[in-house]
């Protein structure tokens, strides 16, 4: 199953999944938060009655079923690259990640795909209030089905509920509550649905802001300001709750990429946060592990450890103290942690040869390990690390988690401000007349997909080497195919996204520029 590695194939593997899930998580978020945002637009046309409520909702409404179509077809293709590109991958944990996954098929998608029909064909057709219940429907079919895909991602992150069966050298899910329920899970979904309601609130702004600026459709503008403005404004505070709380359940599950995202070498009690940073490497010096220190920094003291552990005084331990170990602090180091997953791994070949060889008696006693608690604690755990070579294989990219961490935190504090900003000159009418206010939130929708851009980046390279957390890394969860196939697909996914992506970019502006029937 894991015989050899390609590190060619790896990479180019890496590259094309990563290109098909930041593309596609370009429409996603917007998909998310627009879906709730035209929901909540059309419940105000049936209690009023309003025809321009009706035109407003239809207006976005438009925007939205551009955005989703396309969404769609990259998500389908980064659904298929599990079983293309990453077959070692969907063997290990099938059973367990395929779950979620088929449930977002058969329960979420199909719910959003029958209701979307008659959101946008449905008008004068069906009653007002049935239409009303389907555009409610797609919104909490939208965000049902990206539950099951958060929370297959987070378990990924924390692999919980499960038990590996030797025999079929498969991990298999002992209990779905556990899956479905882990805090990793629940924080992930908030979070992750939430930035997208940020992200939707700051897209209808920007373009409402647009219409101003050109004396146009004013009064879809303020009203659609209004709308986005609050319901923007009650996600960012569940946005920053959310992640206070997936810090805490990072520095626990996964420290390394903790001290990753802040650069933290040596854990100290009482560490600082880093708020403004930039990194620099030693002369000559080029690896991941070589980044010294910083050319500048500023810190708040001691808030990176209550940001951690709830604790002003606690210690927050650092890449040398997770690479070399550290006795006083119960730390084991990677060396060791290399040296029980290779252990593990003899194991599992040792048990499949004595299965080969018809030798029953060494069958069940290298099998009844699997079943001991001691031997999955203390041993099996690692199992990931037996593929490493060396204990810095285990670090991640410092400057790629410490950036994408420092970018989407500083934007999402600006968005707070730029809304709250927005939502003040509207109540006391003097939005229209704020042409700098009005210009930068219409150039704050790129960075919106900036920050959501982020925040993805930093949750899939700061959990380098892994697929999943400890038990599995990138580098063997690879399907055995040329590295020459992933090399052209790559360039045609390359080429056929951003064409979809221009395709959507042109008519979504040309819709814009229209307006409103």
């Amino acid at each position: 199953m894991f015989e050899s590695i390609d590190l060619s194939l790896v990479n180019w593997s890496r590259a094309q999944f990563a290109l098909t899930a930041m593309y596609h998580w370009i429409f996603v978020p917007l998909t998310l938060g627009l879906s709730f945002i035209i929901a909540i637009m059309e419940s105000i046309y049936v209690r009023t009655g309003s025809e321009e409520w009706k035109r407003i909702t239809k207006f976005w409404m438009t925007l939205f079923g551009i955005n989703f179509a396309i969404g769609v077809a990259t998500g389908i293709i980064l659904e298929f690259e599990f079983g293309t590109n990453w077959s070692n991958y969907s063997w290990f944990v099938g059973d367990i990640f395929g779950a979620p996954l088929a449930i977002e098929g058969i329960m979420a998608f199909f719910l959003e795909s029958t209701f979307i029909a008659v959101m946008f064909f449905g008008w004068n057709k069906v009653s007002k209030k049935f239409h009303l219940v389907s555009t409610w429907l797609v919104a909490f079919g939208s965000n049902l089905s990206a539950l099951w895909i958060l929370v297959a991602n987070a378990w990924m992150q924390n692999p919980v509920g499960m038990k590996f069966n030797p025999d079929t050298a498969r991990n298999e899910m002992m209990n779905f509550w556990e899956v479905l329920l882990s805090p990793f899970a629940i924080n992930k979904f908030i979070h992750t649905i939430t930035s997208g309601y940020v992200l939707a609130s700051i897209f209808v702004v920007g373009i409402s802001a647009w219409y101003l600026l050109k004396q146009r459709e004013l009064y879809l503008a303020r009203r659609s300001i209004l709308i986005a403005s609050v319901f923007g404004l009650l996600s960012s505070f569940m946005l920053i709750f959310s992640g206070d709380g997936s810090a805490k359940l990072i520095a626990r599950v996964q420290p390394m990429k903790f001290a990753a995202f802040e650069g933290l070498y040596d854990g100290e009690e009482g560490a600082p946060l880093i708020t403004i940073g930039v990194l620099s490497a030693a002369p000559g010096e080029t690896t991941v592990h070589n980044v010294k220190d910083f050319s500048f920094k500023l810190e708040i003291p001691n808030f990176l450890s209550y940001m951690a552990f709830g604790n002003f005084d606690a210690f927050v331990p650092g890449i040398n103290d997770l690479i070399n170990g550290n006795s006083e602090r119960g730390i084991i180091p990677v060396s060791e942690k290399i040296e029980r997953g290779k252990i593990a791994r003899e194991t599992l070949a040792k048990l499949k040869d004595a299965r080969d060889k018809q030798d029953m008696a060494t069958y069940e006693e290298l099998k009844g390990k699997f079943n001991d608690p001691e031997f999955n604690d203390n041993y099996f755990r690692y199992f990931g690390y037996g593929f490493l070579t060396t204990p810095i294989n285990a670090i991640p990219s410092v400057p790629v988690a410490f950036y994408s961490f420092h970018i989407m935190v500083a934007l999402g504090f600006y968005f707070v401000l730029l809304l709250l900003l927005v939502l003040i000159g509207l109540f006391r009418n003097r939005l229209e007349n704020n042409k700098f206010l009005l210009r930068l939130a219409l150039w704050t929708i790129p960075l919106a997909y900036l920050a959501s851009q982020s925040g993805w980046v930093l949750t899939e390279m700061g959990r380098q080497p892994w697929v999943i957390q400890d038990l599995l890394p990138t580098m063997a969860a690879v399907s055995h195919i040329n590295t020459s196939t992933v090399q052209i697909t790559f360039c045609l996914f390359a080429v056929l996204f951003t064409v979809l992506l221009i395709a959507e970019l042109s008519i979504m502006v040309t819709q814009i520029k229209k307006g409103p029937k």
